[in-house]
């Protein structure tokens, strides 16, 4: 709690108990930035905001209002000065790690925390923000400013060091992330994503690459350097020590060779001409670069090789190739987060390196989001997937039949391998119940998330938990039929 004359000059000596930029969430004795959302000027709702007991507002024009109200030039900017400012710069006792990248920032963020040790290590990202002392639910990837600053002043109460943060492209856009200085950033790959946002796939790039110029002079940015996009993401770092991992041996840390197995892989890294032979639980060959990543990040706080390596069977990723249980049936069912084109054909190429019979998809496209990316997800699938079945992911305000109708545009009219079923939770029961012996069931986009977003309402859903559901009604129903 602050009062308003701390934060500004000349303001009232006001009580601050905290600041939203959210009128529904306003309490009473919080103050109220009118900021610019993706869709609404949040100007529009300070009558509601006051309702809701807002004693002060910030604002970027001239309102009349019966409280004190402070005038900056962009509410957007001042979002992140002034909670970190209220929560008494909790960024600045804390290593701030930044992951970026179009896919594989969850993966590489939840391995850093697990290698470095959640005791020590938060994380924040799309399945929350924890700590050896904490799990609690986020409402983004990288939460907006009067969240975020709260979050960390938690990590810090918590007594962790480091906080292993996802930090989107879109966060970086809307200004969320202006102010913070990284010790450390690291980037996975970029792929064509978000330009309903962006506008051009030059502005997604630039907006990655704003992360590596918020390192700070004497920390760390880690890179992919088999990525294609190396080059322009090395020019933008402004930091004094660049580690990059890939296949090459001239890279910090080299992937020499992997193998992977149905339940492991196994891999050999080189570090300061080392070898290391390291048995990692996460599959894929995309995850072998992850861990490479995550290794790199912890080498560069300081932590040693033999150290790190001894966390690797501890790794799981929530929601990341999360293989259900079997329970009777002779078929699998997996979750994962995978919503781009480029994440979904690599997870479809190591489905099909395994012992299956057919890959059945489940997979939407979320509303309000690059709907450019739609037609390429769509033959995506059905060009690498032996079955599919579209379905609504998140679609908000747009009708879910017209995001499934954008994502078939492009496919083939001899391609007979697909279907529609817009009840999201109907068509995982329909790819469980046309699955037969060794097939697997992928459903695709949500992970461990447990909402979606509809035109009126946000509603409790969970991909993990329909599926168990329905598994569980096919294994009874199959029992008592023999």
């Amino acid at each position: 709690m602050k009062k308003l004359s701390e934060l500004y000059e000349n303001a009232t000596d006001i009580e601050i108990k905290g600041i939203k930029i959210n009128s529904k969430e306003v309490e009473p004795g919080d103050l109220f930035i009118c900021t610019m959302g993706v869709t609404a000027d949040r100007h529009d709702f300070i009558p509601d905001a006051i309702k809701n007991g807002a004693v002060a507002l910030v604002v970027s024009h001239d309102v009349e209002a019966s409280v004190p109200v402070i005038k900056v030039e962009d509410t957007n900017a001042e979002v992140p000065r002034l909670c970190s400012l209220f929560y008494d710069h909790p960024e600045s006792k804390l290593n701030m790690i930044g992951i970026t990248g179009t896919d594989g920032k969850t993966s590489v963020a939840t391995i850093t925390q697990t290698l470095l040790g959640n005791d020590i290590c938060g994380y924040i990202g799309t399945n929350g923000r924890s700590c050896s002392k904490f799990n609690k639910d986020t409402n983004n990837t990288t939460p907006d400013g009067d969240k975020l600053y709260g979050y960390l002043d938690e990590f810090v109460q918590a007594g962790c060091k480091y906080v292993a943060m996802e930090s989107s492209s879109e966060a970086f856009f809307r200004k969320r992330l202006t102010g913070i200085t990284y010790k450390i950033g690291a980037i996975t790959n970029i792929t064509r994503e978000h330009l309903n946002i962006h506008g051009s796939f030059e502005n997604y790039i630039d907006c990655k690459c704003q992360l590596f110029r918020q390192i700070d002079k004497d920390g760390y940015a880690i890179l992919n350097k088999d990525d294609e996009l190396y080059e322009t993401v090395r020019n933008s770092c402004t930091c004094n020590n660049i580690y990059t991992y890939g296949l090459d041996k001239d890279n910090t840390l080299q992937i020499k060779d992997f193998t992977i197995r149905p339940d492991k892989t196994l891999i050999t890294y080189r570090y300061n001409n080392k070898d290391y032979q390291v048995i990692s639980p996460l599959l894929g060959d995309f995850n072998v670069y992850n861990l490479a990543c995550a290794i790199l990040v912890c080498l560069a706080t300081g932590k040693k090789m033999e150290d790190i390596l001894v966390n690797i069977d501890k790794l799981f990723v929530s929601g990341r190739l999360d293989m259900l249980p079997n329970i009777g049936q002779n078929f699998y069912v997996m979750v994962d987060y995978a919503h781009t084109p480029n994440g979904i054909s690599k997870l479809l190429n190591f489905v099909h390196t395994l012992d299956i019979n057919r890959s059945i998809v489940v997979i939407g496209s979320a509303g309000e989001r690059d709907y450019l990316k739609r037609p390429l997800m769509g033959k995506t699938v059905v060009d690498n997937a032996s079955y599919a079945i579209f379905t609504y992911e998140d679609p908000r305000s747009e009708e879910p039949i017209d995001i499934i109708n954008m994502m078939i545009s492009e496919i083939k009219d001899d391609h007979k391998n697909f279907e529609i079923v817009v009840d999201r939770s109907m068509a995982i029961k329909r790819a469980i119940d046309m699955a037969e012996e060794k097939d697997i069931v992928l459903i695709l986009g949500k992970g461990n998330e447990t909402y979606q977003k509809l035109k009126h309402e946000t509603i409790y859903f969970n991909d993990i938990e329909e599926a168990m559901r329905y598994l569980q009604e096919r294994v009874d129903r199959e029992r008592i039929s023999v």
